[in-house]
């Protein structure tokens, strides 16, 4: 997307030097889902057209269902304003806004950093959908967000450590495998706690109900 042009070597695009592409060409065919989301101060309709000015409300509407966002807007309290969305749904919308732009290069810098659990699990369904045909690069922290990429890199320091599938870092035993541990084991633990909590509540209205 040529926020920072590369000190050696060369990214092409449809065998395209980026640094000798317009940026309107380049725009057309780069789709960049940014980590801190800002909306406009419009509609969400008009929010998701950014990505195709010239889109029918049809096919805005169509992105929004593939992005798990359209239920959403249809119940918002003040019409379409995107000012009442959490984090994660103003993902959602831009996702829909990348996927109404329909560009050939897609990137995701940390998709569900702002995401709850709920919201988390729709952004995986509309990356699956996003992602067909596309070429997907994604950054994240996450793991759980890349784990079905067809090729994985690890970057410590500026460099390239690990290279390889899920499946290939976990046996490789390195710097992923001990990532994905701490991060299983804390959903683990979280669960656990979140159990811990909910079963002595339900005994306790359990009690009181036969009181």
């Amino acid at each position: 997307a040529r926020f920072y042009d590369v000190d050696d070597g060369v990214v092409r695009i449809s065998g395209v030097d980026v640094r000798d592409a317009t940026f309107p060409w380049l725009l057309s065919r780069v789709a960049v889902v940014l980590q801190d989301v800002a909306l406009a101060h419009e509609s969400v309709h008009d929010n998701i057209a950014l990505g195709r000015p010239d889109a029918t409300r049809e096919q805005v509407e169509a992105a929004a269902r593939a992005a798990c966002i359209h239920e959403r807007v249809t119940r918002l309290p003040h019409g379409e304003e995107g000012g009442f969305l959490s984090g994660g749904e103003r993902q959602r919308v831009t996702l829909a806004r990348a996927y109404l732009q329909d560009a050939p290069v897609l990137v995701l810098d940390e998709a569900t950093a702002q995401a709850d659990p709920a919201s988390e699990r729709d952004i995986h369904q509309a990356l699956s959908r996003l992602a067909a045909g596309r070429t997907v690069i994604i950054i994240a922290h996450r793991l759980s967000t890349i784990r079905d990429a067809d090729q994985i890199l690890v970057v410590d320091a500026g460099h390239i450590t690990e290279r390889g599938t899920h499946e290939e870092l976990l046996a490789a035993g390195g710097r992923y495998a001990a990532m994905w541990r701490s991060q299983d084991l804390s959903e683990e633990t979280e669960a656990a706690a979140l159990t811990a909590q909910v079963e002595p509540l339900g005994a306790e209205a359990a009690g009181q109900e036969e009181e």
